[in-house]
C-alpha cells in the first residue's frame, strides 16, 4: 500500500485504516496512576481533585476531616506525598503481559494538569517533582521490552476548566500555580455540575472556550509524547468535544504522517463523535454494543466495580468471570477491551488487581486462539440472556450469562463456539444450522485432546462436550472446518 501524506482535513484523515496489530491483539491495559493517588478516595478517585474544592461533596468533606481545609491545603500539596519509592515499570510490565494484554500504557496527563512525563511545558511533572521519575519513558522502555505495543491515554483537554480558578479562597486562583490547575479565568459553569459524580450530561457542556495558548500547549504536549516515546495508540477523553477541530485536525494528521515515517501503523480512540467517524477508533467508556457492528470500537473499562478508576481504599473489584465474559463479549461483536488497572501512590499494584489479571492470563494462556488474531463471525453469539441496554455506562445494567449464552469467532477455516457457562450433556448451537456436513473436519473442546462426537440436525449442530472442564469462566469448542466438496469433486 502507498503511503498517504495526510492533511489536517477529514476527507484526508478518513483514508486512516485501523492498524492490524490492533485487530488483531484485542486486549490491552492502561494505569490511571497520578497524585489523585495519594488521598484515595471515591466516587471515582481520579475527580478527587476537582470535588475537593466543592463544598457539599463527600470528598470535600473527606479532605477537611483528614487534611485540612483547602484554602489550607490544596491540591498541589498532596504532590510531594506522591513519592512512587515502590514503582517497578519492569514488574508492571511483566504483570501486564502475564495477563495476555497485548499493548500497555499510563495516563501520561489526567485532568489535574499533572504530567507524568519530563515536558517542556510545565515544572509540574513526575520527573521534576513527587515521583523524580519520567514515568511515561519508563513503561514505555518496559513495555516494549515484554513484546507489547506501548499506550499513552490524555485527559488534559479538560485541565483549563476543572480547577475553580475564579475562587480566590483557594490556590487554584493563584497564578502562581497556573502551570498545575490551568489559566486563572472567572467563569463559574462548572459549578453547574451535580455534587454526586454522574455521567455527563448536555447542560455541562461549554459555555465559554479555552483560550488559543491553552490549545496550543494542549496540541503541543501530545506532540511532545509522539515525537519521545513513539506510542503505537493514542487514547482521548471526552474533554476533546471543547477541542477547536483546527487542532484536533493538525495532531491526526501530525500523528498518522509520523507514524508512516516510522515505519509502523498506530490507532487512536475517541469518544461520542468528538473526531468524524473514520478519523479514529470509537470508545465506550464503562459499556459495550449489544450487536455485532460494522465499525470496530474499544471499551475501557476498569477491574475495579467503577467506583474507583484509581486506586480507591476498599475498593470493590470486579469477578475473574466479569471481565473474561467482558472480552469475550466485545471480540464476537467487532470490539476490543481496554482495561483499568489503579496502583497505589507508593507504586505498587494492588493484589486483587494482580488476582483479576492472572486469572485473565490463565484463560487466554488455554484459549487465546479463540481472541487472538480472529474476525466475528456471521452472528456474534445466541442465547437467552439479553443485555438490558447497550453503549456507555451500561455496567449498572450488567447480566449474568450461562451455558446457554454462546459467543462466536472465526480465525481461517475455524470457527470457535464459546460457551459463557459450563455445557452440561449435550449441547445444540442453532446458529451451526447452516453448516454443511462435509465442511466439519473435527470439534474439540480448547484444552482437552479429544475429538467430540457431533451430529448435524435441522435444529443446529448438536454435540457432546467432555467431562471435565479444563478452565474457568468460558469454555471454547473448537470447530475446524474445510471447503464442504474438496473430497467429493
Amino acid at each position: 500500500m502507498m503511503p498517504i501524506d495526510f492533511q489536517p482535513s477529514w476527507n484526508s484523515l478518513r483514508e486512516y485504516h485501523t492498524p492490524q496489530w490492533l485487530k488483531d491483539a484485542k486486549f490491552g491495559i492502561y494505569t490511571h496512576w497520578g497524585v489523585y493517588s495519594v488521598p484515595a478516595t471515591g466516587p471515582n478517585v481520579t475527580w478527587y481533585p476537582f470535588y475537593m474544592y466543592r463544598e457539599g461533596s463527600p470528598q470535600y468533606a473527606y479532605h477537611v476531616k483528614t487534611y485540612g481545609h483547602p484554602s489550607k491545603f490544596g491540591y498541589k500539596d498532596f504532590i510531594p506525598m506522591f513519592t512512587a519509592e515502590k514503582f517497578d515499570p519492569d514488574e508492571w510490565a511483566e504483570i501486564f503481559k502475564q495477563s495476555g494484554a497485548q499493548f500497555a500504557g499510563p495516563v501520561g496527563e489526567h485532568h489535574d494538569g499533572f504530567s507524568m512525563w519530563d515536558t517542556k511545558y510545565s515544572q509540574w511533572n513526575a520527573a521534576r517533582m513527587g515521583p523524580k521519575r519520567d514515568v511515561v519513558g519508563e513503561l514505555e522502555q518496559a513495555i516494549r521490552a515484554q513484546g507489547m505495543r506501548f499506550m499513552v491515554a490524555l485527559h488534559h483537554a479538560e485541565n483549563w476548566w476543572f480547577f475553580p480558578h475564579w475562587r480566590t479562597t483557594f490556590d487554584t486562583a493563584d497564578e502562581k500555580y497556573a502551570g498545575l490547575y490551568g489559566p486563572g479565568h472567572n467563569r463559574d459553569w462548572a459549578d453547574t455540575r451535580p455534587l454526586v459524580f454522574d455521567d455527563w450530561k448536555p447542560e455541562w457542556a461549554q459555555q465559554d472556550q479555552p483560550s488559543q495558548a491553552f490549545l496550543e500547549q494542549w496540541l503541543g504536549k501530545i506532540q511532545e509524547i509522539i515525537d519521545n516515546y513513539t506510542p503505537d495508540l493514542l487514547w482521548f477523553d471526552f474533554g476533546i468535544q471543547w477541542v477547536q477541530e483546527h487542532y484536533k485536525r493538525t495532531l491526526l494528521a501530525y500523528y498518522y504522517n509520523q507514524a508512516q515515517a516510522w515505519g509502523k501503523e498506530v490507532a487512536v480512540t475517541y469518544k461520542w463523535h468528538d473526531l468524524v467517524p473514520g478519523a479514529g477508533i470509537v470508545d465506550l467508556e464503562l459499556g459495550r454494543f449489544d450487536r455485532l457492528t460494522y465499525h470496530d470500537w474499544i471499551t475501557d473499562t476498569t477491574v475495579d466495580d467503577g467506583h474507583g478508576w484509581a486506586y480507591l481504599k476498599g475498593a470493590g473489584y470486579k469477578t475473574p468471570t466479569t471481565l473474561v465474559h467482558y472480552l469475550i463479549e466485545n471480540v464476537s461483536k467487532n470490539g476490543y477491551l481496554l482495561l483499568n488497572v489503579g496502583p497505589k501512590p507508593n507504586g505498587e499494584i494492588p493484589a486483587e488487581a494482580k488476582m483479576l489479571l492472572a486469572e485473565m492470563g490463565d484463560w487466554l494462556e488455554l484459549n487465546g486462539e479463540a481472541i487472538y488474531g480472529t474476525t466475528p463471525w456471521l452472528v456474534y453469539g445466541e442465547g437467552p440472556t439479553e443485555m438490558p441496554k447497550a453503549g456507555y455506562f451500561m455496567e449498572d445494567a450488567e447480566v449474568s450469562y450461562t451455558a446457554r449464552d454462546i459467543r462466536f469467532t472465526a480465525k481461517d477455516d475455524n470457527l470457535y463456539a464459546i460457551f459463557l457457562g459450563w455445557p452440561e450433556g449435550p449441547v445444540t448451537i442453532k446458529s451451526c444450522r447452516g453448516l454443511y456436513p462435509t465442511e466439519i473436519r473435527s470439534i474439540r473442546m480448547l484444552g482437552v485432546e479429544v475429538d467430540l462426537a457431533w451430529n448435524l440436525t435441522p435444529e443446529g449442530l448438536q454435540i457432546s462436550p467432555p467431562v471435565e472442564k479444563p478452565c474457568n469462566y468460558a469454555y471454547v469448542l473448537k470447530i475446524e472446518r474445510q471447503h464442504p466438496y474438496q473430497n467429493t469433486q
